[in-house]
């Protein structure tokens, strides 16, 4: 892609198929992760306590790591060859190269990298500890599955003429990864999430090729919209008898918007003029509730709150951009 041609965004394999092999690989991701399990642990402590199907054991079960180990190994190899076949089978293959997207997205795909890598860590680590793994082996082996799943599609990039290894998405992908892994070593526990939102915006329309043309495709290609916040949660860092409310939280956000292209905006599509957006970058700073620190006796509930823990809960939102305004949002998603 030739970033000061406008117009070259339109043809670009890298700024439209990339697009959606980022995502979609990530909602392959998800699915993954949520069976993950360390192939290699030779822990075979075994309980005869009958333990719910769902629940974490306490012990190491040999049965659930095989079942998740070669679960893991499978979809590992599946969705590499199906990722292979849908998206890089139609470019050559070639020596391995390099590709800097650094500028692409105002880096609000960076951003994106560092939060899937965080919240599959999460999920790799959550499963590594369903099996029975230690803290510290389920840390450092299933908050490194999503950097390992992500990894591999950038190895694939390196090979192939439509794309190349990027290092700045390499670099974000360890941030994420590190960031759940630290704080897991550390305190046991996540003081500060990543967590995402999303809203649709008026760009998507003058490039729906781009950035979609319904809420489910604008949800994951229309980077305008989409907000990643670190969510701190401010009665972890207290004492214990703190009476601070212990689900209240404090996000920092980031987002950008006026994108109509990756690198510049194009000037037209179809024929159709597109309005010159100027691009800019969003600063927030909002309330979150963390509505896992909710007590209930619910399992349904639990899991619901498990399960939504990395989406940002919509609450007032004030925002500074780089236009040198100051915004004020009474309900931000």
């Amino acid at each position: 892609m030739i970033p000061h041609i406008a117009a070259a965004n339109l043809h670009s394999p890298h700024s439209s198929l990339s697009f959606r092999k980022v995502f979609r690989g990530t909602i392959m991701l998800f699915v993954i992760l949520f069976c993950q399990l360390n192939a290699f642990c030779q822990d075979t402590t075994t309980t005869k306590e009958k333990i719910p199907f769902l629940e974490p054991s306490p012990v190491y079960l040999k049965s659930r790591g095989q079942l998740a180990g070669y679960t893991t190994l499978g979809l590992y190899a599946l969705t590499s060859a199906g990722l292979y076949h849908l998206w890089y089978s139609n470019y050559d293959l070639m020596g391995f190269h390099f590709f800097n997207d650094d500028g692409e997205w105002m880096q609000m795909d960076k951003s994106g990298h560092t939060f899937s890598a965080y919240i599959a860590g999460r999920a790799g680590y959550n499963v590594c500890r369903w099996t029975g793994l230690d803290e510290k082996r389920a840390a450092l082996i299933g908050g490194n599955l999503g950097w390992v799943f992500l990894a591999t599609v950038e190895v694939m990039d390196g090979f192939s003429r439509g794309w190349g290894f990027s290092p700045g998405d390499m670099i974000a992908n360890t941030t994420g990864s590190a960031l759940f892994i630290s704080q897991q070593l550390l305190w046991h526990e996540q003081r500060m999430e990543l967590k995402f939102s999303f809203h649709q915006t008026q760009y998507a329309q003058y490039r729906p090729d781009l950035m979609g043309s319904n809420f489910k495709e604008q949800l994951f290609k229309d980077y305008n919209g989409q907000t990643i916040w670190l969510s701190a949660n401010i009665h972890s860092f207290l004492k214990k008898d703190s009476k601070f409310p212990a689900f209240l939280n404090l996000a920092f956000g980031y987002g950008a918007e006026g994108m109509t292209g990756a690198f510049s905006n194009s000037t037209v599509y179809h024929d159709k003029i597109i309005p010159p957006f100027e691009r800019c970058r969003q600063f927030y700073i909002s309330p979150d509730i963390d509505l896992t620190k909710i007590k209930t006796n619910s399992r349904v509930l639990k899991f619901i709150f498990e399960a939504t823990r990395f989406i940002k809960f919509p609450l007032p939102a004030l925002e500074y951009n780089t236009k040198q305004q100051w915004k004020f949002h009474p309900v931000y998603f």
